[in-house]
């Protein structure tokens, strides 16, 4: 089948090449000629584990492209799909204007009945807006539908083409039958094509996002709880965790969560039910508990060592969001690494992944090291916030000698605090009491 893609984004480039790896002929077009070019060129502009590989692969056997020329991708696909930018507006809600004018120049190149699929995020009510700016430009018919993506960056690429599930909001029978065909390859093990209304599609995608977000504000909240009563919110997580009707996923305590995905979607699907006059007041506490939670590892340690952090060094392991990305769109290390900047502290950093973006983000106000043990030389405290695998079992004698003094604030509950008292640290984490102080 002839596809095309239209943003080269996380979601487009992983779409683009999953699409192509199952034999379909790709074409990923962009406005932005310098990303098109890196991608030519075989740069890949995300670190998502396989996607390089993958997009590689499918270069080399022709089944992918990349283009500047939208109208000529346009008219030589029978498929489309929308997969731009929809970044949060000014009150939450999702800005659709790539969308639509996406939408626009599909209309305007059209040849030919075409099939356009948004893939993008978006709010109820933008298939049919869509629609509308597509037919203000041509008079060929024209099939809308929504396909929202459940992607975890890090796992993006086996979580496109093994899918728990794919979500079809169509408006035709073709449609139906043409998008079936097309994730046919992706559900041999028997996994569900879920066809619906466009409506019920995309409000599924907000759903999901939002109800996993609340689980994870749910579970913060009750670490709180533990913290003022001497419980452990690792035993409470397996003992509510083992209930079928309840699950383990997304039961973890930590900073709060980050990315390009919850923290938006929250707060569009907030700004939509306002709008259409639905009660968001859930959704509006699981925003506020987040955003607090943020800012817990900073208030734990300015209670622990003070406001004025002149002169102090406080290293820092995990800039991204979460690990085996580089991404740090919303991270709660922005909020601290903010925090102790303005209180005058020292920071030095460490990530696998996301060292660019934090050169980007904060130039030369923190230092950054390629070595994560280095980070930790003559540090006053050691602040934890992406669970990368390389921290998870460090030489604790090697941190302790290097360290100007064995505080660590760890956001993601990386280390048994028993053992940590055992080695000399004070150490704190979210849901359990403080153990070793110093």
């Amino acid at each position: 089948m002839h596809i095309a893609v239209i943003g080269t984004g996380y979601v487009g480039l992983v779409a683009g090449a999953c699409l192509a790896e199952t034999g379909n002929e790709v074409v990923c077009a962009d406005i932005d000629s310098d990303k098109i070019a890196l991608l030519e060129g075989g740069g890949i502009p995300i670190y998502e584990p396989g996607l390089d590989v993958l997009i590689a692969r499918n270069l080399s056997s022709s089944r992918l492209r990349f283009s500047t020329d939208i109208p000529e991708a346009v008219r030589a696909s029978r498929v489309i799909f929308i997969a731009v930018g929809t970044p949060p507006d000014e009150d939450g809600s999702a800005d659709l204007q790539h969308v639509i004018e996406a939408a626009r120049t599909i209309g305007a190149s059209m040849d030919a009945e075409r099939i356009v699929i948004t893939k993008s995020t978006v709010p109820v009510g933008t298939a049919a807006k869509v629609r509308d700016a597509i037919e203000s430009e041509t008079d060929h018919p024209v099939h809308v539908c929504s396909n929202p993506e459940f992607l975890r960056e890090g796992a993006a690429v086996d979580d496109f083409m093994k899918p728990d599930r794919v979500v079809l909001g169509v408006d035709s029978e073709y449609a139906a039958d043409v998008m079936r065909d097309l994730y046919a390859p992706f559900v041999v093990s028997g996994n569900q094509i879920l066809i619906m209304d466009i409506a019920s599609a995309e409000i599924t995608k907000y759903a999901a996002n939002a109800m996993l977000a609340t689980r994870i504000s749910f579970m913060n909240g009750i670490s709180g709880l533990c913290e003022r009563t001497g419980a452990d919110i690792n035993m409470v997580r397996r003992g509510i965790g083992s209930d079928e009707r309840i699950g383990r996923a997304f039961l973890y305590p930590g900073v709060g969560y980050g990315g390009s995905c919850f923290p938006k979607d929250v707060k569009a699907l907030i700004q939509t039910m306002d709008e259409l006059g639905a009660d968001a007041s859930i959704l509006r506490a699981v925003d506020e508990l987040n955003d607090r939670q943020k800012r817990s590892l900073l208030h734990a340690l300015v209670a622990r060592m003070g406001e004025d952090l002149s002169g102090t060094t406080i290293a820092v392991w995990g800039l991204s969001f979460k690990p085996n990305t580089d991404d740090m769109r919303e991270a709660p290390s922005l909020v601290t690494i903010e925090g102790l900047l303005e209180r005058g502290g020292r920071v030095v950093a460490h990530d696998p992944e996301a060292m660019a973006e934090a050169k980007r983000r904060f130039g030369d106000r923190i230092e950054l090291v390629k070595d994560d043990y280095v980070a930790l030389e003559g540090a006053g405290a050691l602040v934890i916030h992406t669970e990368w695998n390389p921290y998870r079992r460090p030489d604790f004698a090697r941190m302790k000698a290097a360290m100007a003094q064995p505080l660590v604030f760890d956001g993601r509950n990386l280390y048994d605090p028993q053992r940590m008292a055992e080695f000399g640290f004070e150490y704190h984490s979210v849901g359990r009491a403080a153990t070793g102080e110093v």
